[in-house]
Formats: C-alpha cells, structure tokens, sequence
C-alpha cells in the first residue's frame, strides 16, 4: 500500500503524511455511501439544513486552528486564510442552505380536468467531489453542501497538497449529526478515481482543477451515460477604461492579480488599459504592487506567501523569461523581496509591459504573481484581445459607465463578467465556465439542477 506525502511550501518540511485507499476500503466506501443514500434521501430537507447548518458551526468555531493547518498546507498567509473559513465558506453554504426548499420543490404544472401534473427533483445518488488545494474549502464547499442538502451521498477526495481538509470535513459532519455514510472521503492515486469514477454506484462526478486533470476525468466519464461539472483553468482579463476610478481600480485589480500568490482560478493574469490610461494605471499599479511583503507566511505581516511548490515557481519564472527573450519588460525589481530566490517557492511578484498575444505569459494559465499590462485604443480591441484565449472563466471590466460594462459583458467570452470588481463568487449566481474553462454550473439556484434529475408525475385521478 502506497501513501502521499504533503511537503509545505513554507519551509520543504512533510507536514502530513497519509496512505492511500485499499481496494477493499474503495469497495466499502462505495457500498455504505449507496446505501446511506437511500435513506438520506428520505429525510426532510428541514432536517438536513439543521444538519448543514452545525457543520457551518463546526468550522466557525474551529476557524483559527483549521487556518494554521490551512497555511502550512499550501501556504496562503495567515493574515488571510482564516476568512476562507469564517468568510467563504459560510456565506456560500448559508445561502445554499437557504435557497434549497425553494429550489428542491416539485414544478406543478396547472390541473387540466382529471389530470394532475408535477416535476420532482430527485437526487442523483452518490457524488463523487474532486477538491483542489488552491482554495480548497471555497471549492469543494460548492458542491458538498448542496449535494448534501439535495438529498444525495458525496464521496471527497482531496488533492495530495490539503488531505487534512478532507478529513476536517468529516469530523465536522460527524459532530453535526449526519448518519453515517451520506459523507466520506478517500485518498487516491490518479488511477483510482478513474477506476471510482467508471463504478456504477457513482451518479455524478464534480471536478476543479487544470485543464489537464478535467480532460482525464472527462475520459473517464465517457465510458459511462455520466454528467460530470468542470470547473477548469482560466486566464481571467480585466479591461480598463478611461473613465475608471484609477486609484480604486490599481488597488482592486493588484489585489485581484496577487492575492493568494496568483493561484486562484479566476485570478486576473491579463490587463487592458485603454491608451488615454495606460502610463498613469502602469505607474500606480507597480508603485502598489512594490508594498507587498514576501515572506514567511505564519508571520501576520506577510502579505504574499510561497507559491505552492518550486516546480509552479520556476513555470512562472520561464514565462517572463520567455517573454522577455520576446522584448518584454519587467518592472519590478526583484531584489526588492529578499525572500526571492531560485529554486525555491518563494516568488516575487512581476509586472511586464510591452506584451503581446504571442507570448505564452499572454495566453497560458499561469497561476503565479505575474502579469503582463496592454494598452488598446478602444472597447472593441479590448473585447477582441479578452476573447483571444482558450479560456472562459471570469473578466472584469472597470469603468464608471454601468451600460458600457454591460454592452461589453454581452461580448466577451466568458462565465461571469464584473464591473469594478473580481475574483468573487456571489453564490446566488451561476458559477461557470466556457471553452477550456469547464461547463457545468454551481452554486446559486441553478447548481440545484446539476445535482439533481427531474422526474415527471402525470396522474389520472379518475378512472
């Protein structure tokens, strides 16, 4: 038997090490998840938000502590971690929880004579959940609560970085209440969730990561008559126009580029200035981008951790490289972060001018403290240049001037379109992706439909 191993970036030190699933533990788990199932879904959806509603608390009341694992696991700054927690988490499984009854009720359709008429949503059976470690209660809350709540079974399975919160989840859910096996989770090789994924017992499967990882789950799938939501990789643009409030919008966007050391799905990796803006945005943007602190990220004053692993670092290090050898320009000095260093996951962040759509830094997922700034004449290059890419997750347009936002919203490629802001999810909307950015949808009432399947109910009531 095989294990893994959690080496944190703060310091290459293994933080936690597990053993990966037996055949015969897989077996089991899928047996006592399918029949947990059958019960679950019988019990009244007051009773499971009472349920849901303790695991909420649970974490609440473990924040501080779930936060120290958190950091050492994949290593945000403390200063920011625990409002994954106390933040994210709960503000998307209370709305979840809130919006269920509404969103699990039967459709009826009008009486006509001796007829009567209605859809139920019934639950799929048992979902299988595939975490990552960027933000890895934010994304697998997304689907765990509402699976929960609409009546179905979830197995999670956690990435190698962040196994702790897979088994934090567990505890949690057995202190709330919940009978036992309606939640379990597995550590698995990549092998084994193929081989999980192709078992009958499972209904759905919900994955977030690389692009890479969707298209071997999707593989996987196809094998079976099987709905699997994606929620992939992005190159999220934002698009500033003259009539933006530059200090708002260089703050905001720094933050929207930086936070998390870049490694957030719908993180910004491109910036559109329009022309009459460019020189003062790149000015104030690298003047801000110069206050961060990299550093140790358990010190509070920290406020740009290691990316998670040396081998991100140097990807991101050989794109501006790459870019450079291309004739772009850097303009931050790296010296200015003395924690800076090769070979090592501590990552100043970059800011680069004179970049183009021929450079990779331009078009692949970077997932790092970097980004490249263009200037463009107008709303229409700035559209054209955010649809030229492979991705469709997220954009953000900052201007003053709502009907413009909206107008130039309807064009651009893309799941969610902000104005004046990013890198949020507001859970009572959609969460999707299009292109190589996924498909499928969670949260808001729609990822109620994802994890459920209608089921009509045509009655004559005379015969």
């Amino acid at each position: 038997m095989s294990s893994l191993q959690t080496i944190s970036p703060i310091d290459g030190s293994i933080y936690a090490v597990r053993m990966l699933a037996s055949g015969a533990e897989i077996e089991q788990t899928l047996s006592k998840a399918e029949k947990a199932q059958q019960n679950w879904r019988t019990t009244d959806v007051t009773e499971r938000a009472n349920i849901c509603r303790r695991v909420i608390q649970y974490f609440l009341d473990n924040t501080e502590t779930i936060a120290q694992e958190l950091t050492w696991q994949m290593g945000r700054p403390i200063r920011y971690t625990p409002f994954e927690i106390s933040k994210g988490l709960k503000e998307r499984a209370e709305y979840m929880i809130s919006i269920a009854e509404r969103s699990l009720a039967d459709i009826s359709i009008q009486t006509e004579g001796q007829f009567q008429r209605f859809i139920r949503r019934t639950p799929l059976g048992v979902v299988l959940a595939l975490a990552p470690w960027n933000y890895p209660y934010l994304t697998s809350v997304n689907v765990i609560i509402p699976a929960i709540m609409a009546g179905n079974a979830v197995i999670l399975k956690h990435a190698q970085q962040t196994p702790l919160c897979a088994e934090r989840y567990a505890k949690a859910f057995q202190q709330a209440g919940l009978p036992e096996g309606v939640f379990q989770f597995l550590h698995l090789s990549h092998q084994q969730v193929a081989e999980i994924v192709g078992d009958q017992r499972i209904a759905h499967v919900a994955f977030t990561g690389s692009v890479a990882g969707g298209k071997a789950v999707q593989q996987a799938v196809n094998r079976r008559f099987l709905a699997a939501g994606l929620e992939l990789g992005g190159k999220d643009p934002a698009y500033v126009r003259a009539d933006a409030s530059l200090e708002y919008a260089i703050e905001n966007v720094a933050d929207g580029v930086f936070f998390n050391s870049g490694q957030s799905c719908c993180g910004i990796e491109r910036i559109y200035v329009q022309e009459l803006l460019f020189d003062d945005f790149v000015e104030g943007f690298v003047e801000f981008t110069k206050q961060y602190k990299l550093g140790n990220p358990l010190d509070a004053a920290t406020t740009l951790g290691p990316m998670v692993r040396t081998s991100a670092a140097e990807y991101a290090r050989a794109q501006v490289e790459a870019a450079v050898q291309q004739g772009a320009k850097t303009l931050i000095d790296p010296g200015l972060f003395p924690l800076q260093q090769s070979n090592s996951p501590y990552m100043a962040p970059q800011v680069l001018i004179n970049v183009n759509h021929s450079m990779e830094l331009m078009q692949e997922e970077s997932f790092a403290p970097i980004v490249g700034i263009m200037p463009v004449k107008n709303d229409e290059e700035a559209i054209q240049l955010m649809n030229d890419s492979r991705y469709g997750l997220t954009a953000s347009v900052w201007t003053s001037d709502t009907e413009a936002a909206i107008r130039i919203g309807e064009l651009i490629e893309t799941g969610t379109c902000f104005m004046n802001r990013c890198d949020y999810l507001d859970p009572a909307l959609a969460w999707t992706g299009v292109k190589d950015s996924g498909r499928g949808c969670t949260l808001s009432q729609l990822g109620y439909e994802a994890l459920t399947r209608p089921k009509s109910f045509h009655l004559k009531l005379k015969t």
